[in-house]
């Protein structure tokens, strides 16, 4: 902006040299200056002035402060005397809110000074945009509570490794506040008996090294209890790469240690066969790396009723002599009683307890105090043996304790059951325990080799992709109990269908797969048609009779693929196309589908870009009166995509795809968000647009936030209920699901209106139209369409308009494109009409445009209709 002379002040006394200095200082400071007189009108407007306020000084000259300046927590008194005085800011540096001249705000700090000049007072303001500051603190803020939040414990601590801050994460896991650690080492205080005593040297030669540190360490909370936790150590260094203090992280992984650790390595010793006596000694090992103040023992009972010790690694050999033969009975010490009664056995003190009379003499001088054993069952009921954990001091055991020994008791009776385990261990690793078929993996691997041989003779094959219809409904209605039976009915069905050389598998949910070797595509569909038949037939589920039916998907090796990873993929495909003809049915795959798919798959991404890009639209249709002197009633905002690489994508297509990846409910927002903006703006600038119709998909209504969401869409846009208006369609009111009422009547009292779409098209009930807070039905187009043809079409348009009336909800006619359609809507009282005969869907601009026009359109419309 080239650079202005400033309205000099009046100064009776300084000279002009003076003068000319002290305003050339004002104009050229770095902050805007205000200088006003006693009423707070503006004298002076410096250069930094304009730039703050994006406006020339000529525009401000005169105008009062408080049309400038507001207080930082009420901008919304622009124009109010008393947003702004003197009192509030002379004398001290306060935050306010900048409002230029075009609406925008803009966060600020500002200091007043007032100055007297004889009988003169004038007030000198110098401004500063704060925007970014609070920005910075707002993020910073919003840090905090997400670091607040965690659930692992998060601490820093300085060049020293004294902590400085703690969140709330790690007094919950750990106990300590920040009080208590203040200044010192986490190692310090956080190390108990049988932490890694090397664990503060590994810290420090990482940290010396200008590395970060991720290890797993024991640690002891405030109240004593053992905890494995991962910890990540992260040095932060300064721009010059000095060392400036230590970020923390440390995650409970007691849970995880206990399970992926010792169920892990305990099945994979076992399905490598190792010697019993090896996995239980891993499995004591492991138990003791993971609560160290524990010494275990595993014990096998044999068939004559006597203890045989399996392992112990941290007894001595000695002990575990003495132990061998023992007989279990009622007063046979921890683990003879234990094994005796079938149910743990806690000897709090092994010096007094009775139990332990004729044992006492081996355990005392080891240093043991006491004593939990429990005992090892086998899948009938039958005890196998004992494990015992022995403790140093009086005391029983914690929630670890008794998970790690739920644990062991299951992996114990694994591996004492040798025969039995081998193949339990098979079934849990390559079948489906609900239906005992093959799951995926085992399925894929019989698959691959079937098809091969197939290969080798120069045959084809055929694979099924067999899907439930409706599983979920009945699951939803009846229970899983109900359709984990009806799976393992239909898994028993498929077998007896499909035996012999075909595989028949599981994989996932309600899908089931199947190979048939040495099969045409004739013997295929026969086969599909032969399975329709055989699942179709009534099954009973507990106390129910169900009606379950299937469809089913082909794909034929090797013409539609030649691994079965692709011929499963094939064979999902064009069930998927058997389930949307209805269902019920079988469908062969074929190469439109791929096409088809890709192109979907393409779709989804081009539409989650043009959604992050802001590359979509709004349309607006007009919504006119129906009465003798029309006028505009509303628009309804319609989504629009052009597609800068495929051109045009209608809504037909897009909205489909983004039902099934999961973006309309984002999709919807960002309607209402684009479309309440709009109308913000109209509004601003005098448009007269009265309200605003939004779709909202039955998604967002099942989201216990919608009814807040839109209220803070509102008030962001200074808009008022009464502006909004949201269309819904009659599966969100009919949607069994309780969020949807709850949603559905929050919303209505917020005063936003709703309207019922497509009012006739589906199975709407009466009785929940009553009972919900409806207030517009939008009578479907194709009832408007046929109103010239069709008696029936016209007779049922007008009972729809008269079902609104009696239960005094608008009615709106969509779809109205004729002349003779707008008579006779108009002539039987339809109050709201809407369509291509008033206006196509509008871009913003363009409905200005058209409502420039309103009134020589209005009379065009009655013209029209008189005419013809």
């Amino acid at each position: 902006m080239p650079r202005r002379a400033m309205t000099p002040l009046p100064q009776e006394t300084a000279s002009d040299e003076v003068q000319e200095f002290l305003s050339q200082t004002l104009e050229q400071c770095v902050d805007a200056v205000i200088v006003t007189d006693h009423r707070h009108q503006v004298l002076l407007f410096n250069r930094a002035a304009e730039q703050l306020w994006d406006c020339h000084r000529d525009e401000v000259l005169g105008v009062a402060l408080d049309r400038l300046l507001c207080p930082a927590a009420d901008p919304a008194h622009l124009g109010h005397p008393a947003s702004i005085s003197e009192q509030s800011l002379v004398g001290s540096n306060v935050d306010v809110v900048v409002m230029r001249l075009d609406g925008n705000h803009l966060a600020a700090s500002v200091s007043m000074s007032r100055i007297v000049l004889g009988r003169r007072v004038f007030y000198t303001a110098f401004v500063r945009d704060t925007s970014e500051q609070q920005r910075q603190q707002q993020r910073l803020q919003q840090l905090s509570f997400v670091v607040d939040k965690s659930d692992n414990a998060i601490f820093v601590s300085d060049p020293d490794r004294h902590v400085v801050y703690v969140n709330s994460g790690f007094t919950r896991m750990l106990g300590y506040e920040l009080e208590d650690l203040r200044g010192c080492k986490p190692t310090d205080i956080l190390s108990g008996p049988h932490t890694d005593p090397g664990l503060g040297e590994l810290i420090a030669s990482h940290i010396k090294a200008g590395e970060g540190l991720q290890t797993e360490v024991l640690l002891y909370a405030r109240n004593g209890r053992p905890l494995w936790v991962s910890a990540a150590i992260n040095p932060v260094h300064d721009d010059e790469g000095k060392l400036i203090g230590l970020v923390s992280v440390l995650s409970d992984i007691t849970q995880t240690k206990m399970h992926q650790v010792l169920h892990h390595k305990a099945l994979d010793a076992m399905v490598h066969e190792w010697p019993t006596a090896e996995v239980m000694d891993l499995i004591c090992r492991e138990v003791e790396h993971i609560a160290p103040e524990v010494v275990a023992l595993i014990t096998a009972v044999d068939n004559e009723g006597r203890l045989r010790p399996l392992a112990a690694p941290s007894l001595p050999g000695t002990l575990l002599q003495a132990v061998d033969g023992m007989g279990i009975g009622p007063r046979a010490g921890s683990c003879g009683t234990t094994a005796w009664r079938g149910r743990p056995v806690l000897v709090t003190d092994i010096a007094t307890e009775p139990l332990c009379a004729e044992y006492r003499h081996l355990l005392l001088p080891l240093g043991f105090a006491a004593c939990w054993s429990n005992p090892i069952k086998s899948s009938s009921g039958r005890v196998l043996g004992t494990v015992s954990f022995y403790y140093r001091e009086s005391r029983g055991p914690d929630e670890l304790h008794a998970q790690l020994v739920s644990t062991c008791q299951h992996l114990c009776a694994l591996a004492l059951e040798r025969e039995q385990t081998n193949e339990r261990v098979h079934q849990l690793a390559f079948y489906d325990t609900l239906t005992a078929l093959p799951n995926r993996i085992m399925f894929s691997a019989k698959a691959e080799q079937s098809l091969a041989n197939v290969a080798q003779l120069n045959g084809t094959a055929a694979v099924l992709f067999i899907n439930l219809d409706r599983f979920k409904r009945i699951n939803d209605t009846q229970g899983h109990a109900a359709g984990d039976g009806l799976l393992r009915d239909v898994a028993a069905r498929l077998n007896a269908e499909l035996p012999g050389v075909s595989i028949v598998g599981r994989h996932a949910g309600d899908e089931f797969v199947a190979v048939l070797p040495q099969c045409s595509a004739e013997q295929a569909g026969s086969v599909a048609e032969r399975l329709l038949g055989a699942i179709a037939a009534p099954t009973a589920v507990g106390m129910m009779t169900l009606h379950p039916s299937i469809s089913i998907g082909v794909a034929m090796f090797p013409d539609d693929g030649r691994d079965i990873e692709l011929l499963v993929r094939h064979a999902d495909m064009a069930m998927h196309r058997a389930k949307s003809e209805g269902g019920s049915s079988f469908c062969f795959f074929s190469g439109e589908m791929n096409r088809v798919a890709q192109e979907r798959v393409s779709l989804e991404t081009a539409l989650r870009d043009a959604l992050r890009l802001d590359q979509l639209q709004l349309e607006f249709q007009p919504q006119i009166s129906g009465d003798a002197f029309p006028h505009l009633y509303g628009v309804e905002a319609l989504l629009r995509w052009h597609d800068p690489e495929t051109g045009t994508v209608p809504p037909s297509r897009f909205v489909p795809v983004a039902e099934e990846c999961g973006l309309i409910s984002e999709l919807s927002l960002w309607v209402l968000r684009k479309a309440c903006a709009q109308l913000a703006d109209w509004r601003r600038r005098g448009v007269e647009v009265p309200r605003v119709s939004v779709n909202i998909s039955a998604i967002n209504f099942r989201d216990r936030e919608l009814a807040r969401q839109i209220a803070d869409i509102l008030d962001e846009h200074s808009l008022v209920p009464d502006d909004l208006t949201l269309e819904i369609t009659e599966s969100v009111m009919l949607d069994p699901d309780p969020d949807v009422l709850e949603n559905i009547e929050a919303i209505y009292v917020t005063g936003v209106r709703l309207s019922l779409d497509d009012f006739g098209t589906g199975y709407s009930s009466l009785s929940h139209l009553h009972r919900l807070p409806i207030y517009e039905l939008k009578l479907d187009q194709s009832f408007v369409r046929d109103i010239e043809t069709s008696a029936i079409a016209r007779t049922l348009t007008t009972s729809v308009l008269r079902i609104g009336e009696s239960l005094h909800m608008k009615v709106v006619a969509e779809g109205v494109e004729t002349a003779a359609q707008h008579r006779f809507l108009t002539e039987n009282g339809f109050p709201i009409l809407q369509g291509y005969l008033f206006s196509q869907p509008l871009r913003a601009a363009e409905l200005e445009q058209w409502l420039q026009n309103n009134d020589y359109i209005a009379r065009n419309v009655l013209d029209t209709a008189a005419v013809s």
